[in-house]
């Protein structure tokens, strides 16, 4: 039994062995990202946000999810985790397990996945009408991803903020990506998202002077200005997956960066191996497996109830059709 739950937790065809991307979509959709070709009217996105998207590859939905709502899922990762808020020595206590991109370890990733209020958020209709207005489409499903606690560095307890993407961008993936802050992150020292836009404009002419031996997941940033982006709570951020990107080091004296991984892309629904695969993550409270996914060898979540979803939440797993 073991065997096969393990299994399970894999994408199809191992899709996403040996790349950073979330396993739970495919890594490019063959639906183009919203071109606005007619100027359509937008759900959530103002004219400004659009401009702002298209120029620099990221975008604020302020107030995307309710501050009281997210506040659920801030408390419950501390439960989870088994640390507590007000004492400091419990933050730091080893990790559950290590990640083969070991790049991201001590950067507090949860290896949380499809607990109640993480679904909540993901069914929240602003934050699927964001989504929709990237697209272009409605028919939209969601990543099943986890959630970050992001504890202040100290001596044994480090790691390099870094500057990546998840899919090699000469492969001109349509993806995108996003964040939930579930606490504030108006500090810029206290960790959070940072991107490189100018890198992310520029990308086509800056690559013609790289060696030919470069790595594809992991740019020189030399010469670039990194934008490191304060969120409040409830705001979500969605980003290009051409967007370098990486989590800044949490320099802070006491604050913790709390944030849930949410992104959408056009629903598979001739994927049939896929769906399926989602479905039984849901169902099963699977922990999810890759490169920079680890898993959860205490399978805490199979104590947890199956999450309710809402018409919308069926839909967005695939458990419904559109």
């Amino acid at each position: 039994m073991k065997t096969e739950n393990a299994t399970m937790t894999m994408a199809p065809a191992n899709a996403h062995k040996e790349i950073p991307g979330n396993p739970s979509t495919a890594k490019s959709s063959q639906i183009g990202l919203n071109k606005r070709a007619n100027n359509e009217p937008l759900k959530v996105l103002t004219e400004a946000d659009w401009q702002f998207w298209i120029d620099n590859g990221y975008v604020i939905i302020k107030n995307a999810v309710p501050k009281i709502q997210v506040q659920k899922l801030a408390d419950y990762l501390w439960q989870y985790e088994a640390k507590d808020a007000n004492d400091m020595e419990s933050w730091y206590k080893k990790p559950n397990a290590q990640m083969q991109m070991s790049e991201l370890n001590n950067t507090g990733m949860v290896e949380i996945y499809n607990q109640q209020f993480m679904w909540d958020n993901r069914q929240y209709p602003k934050v699927h009408a964001a989504f929709a207005d990237i697209w272009g489409t409605e028919k939209l499903w969601v990543t099943i991803d986890r959630a970050n606690l992001n504890f202040p560095l100290r001596p044994g307890f480090e790691y390099k903020g870094f500057i990546h993407w998840d899919y090699d961008p000469e492969t001109k993936p349509q993806n995108v990506q996003g964040v939930l802050a579930l606490a504030d992150q108006t500090d810029e020292n206290m960790g959070g998202f940072q991107c490189i836009p100018e890198l992310y404009q520029t990308y086509d002419t800056w690559k013609l002077t790289q060696p030919e031996d470069r790595d594809h997941y992991k740019p020189d940033t030399t010469g670039f200005e990194t934008v490191k982006v304060k969120l409040e709570a409830g705001d979500l951020l969605i980003f290009n997956s051409l967007q370098p990107h990486g989590i800044r080091p949490n320099t802070s004296t006491d604050k913790v960066r709390i944030a849930q991984y949410i992104s959408m892309m056009p629903a598979q629904e001739d994927n049939e191996e896929l769906r399926q695969w989602r479905i039984n993550s849901w169902q099963s409270r699977e922990a999810m497996q890759g490169y920079a996914f680890p898993g959860d060898p205490m399978e805490r979540e199979k104590q947890n109830p199956v999450a309710e979803l809402s018409e919308l939440g069926k839909k967005l797993l695939g458990l419904e059709r559109w």
